[in-house]
C-alpha cells in the first residue's frame, strides 16, 4: 500500500535541507495544530523577512541568515491559552528518507528542550503517533 501511514514516535531527528540543518531534534505534538521552529533575530526588512534558525547555544546552529519573500503572519494559541502573533514560512522537511513541504511558525523556544515542534497539520494523513517510540525516522538513516 503506497498510502500507508508511517508510525512516528514522540520525538525524532529531522533534516531541513533548505536551511542546511541536519538531525534536528523535534517533538511530535498532537496538541499543536501548527509546527514551529526556534528562531532568533526575526525581522521584516522592506518586503522581506529575515531570520536565523536555532541559536548559538545549539550544536547545529550555522549562523546563516535566511530571507523569505513569501511569508505569512498568523495567530497561534499556545498551550497556556495565550494568543501570539507569529511569522509563518514554507520550507521542506526530511523524515523517513522522504522530503515533504511543511509550514513552520517562527518562535523563540529558548526555554524549550526541543527546537522544533511538529503539529497536527503536518502529521495528518501521513503519520500515526506512538508515544512509546523515539527516533523512528532517524534510526532508518544510513
Amino acid at each position: 500500500m503506497e498510502n500507508q501511514k508511517k508510525i512516528i514516535g514522540r520525538t525524532d531527528k529531522v533534516d531541513f535541507p533548505l536551511f542546511e540543518l541536519k538531525d534536528i531534534d523535534v517533538k511530535v505534538d498532537t496538541g499543536a495544530y501548527t509546527s514551529s521552529i526556534h528562531c532568533k533575530e526575526i525581522k521584516e526588512v522592506g518586503e522581506l523577512l529575515e531570520c536565523r534558525f536555532l541559536d548559538p547555544t545549539h550544536p547545529e546552529y550555522n549562523g546563516k541568515k535566511f530571507t523569505f519573500k513569501n511569508y505569512d503572519i498568523t495567530a497561534v494559541k499556545s498551550s497556556n491559552g495565550k494568543v501570539e502573533i507569529r511569522y509563518a514560512i514554507k520550507t521542506k522537511i526530511t523524515l523517513f528518507n522522504k522530503t515533504n513541504p511543511i509550514t513552520l511558525t517562527l518562535s523563540s523556544r529558548d526555554d524549550m528542550r526541543f527546537p522544533v515542534l511538529i503539529g497536527r497539520k503536518f502529521l495528518s494523513g501521513k503519520f500515526l503517533v506512538d508515544t512509546q517510540l523515539e527516533d523512528q525516522s532517524y534510526n532508518l538513516k544510513s
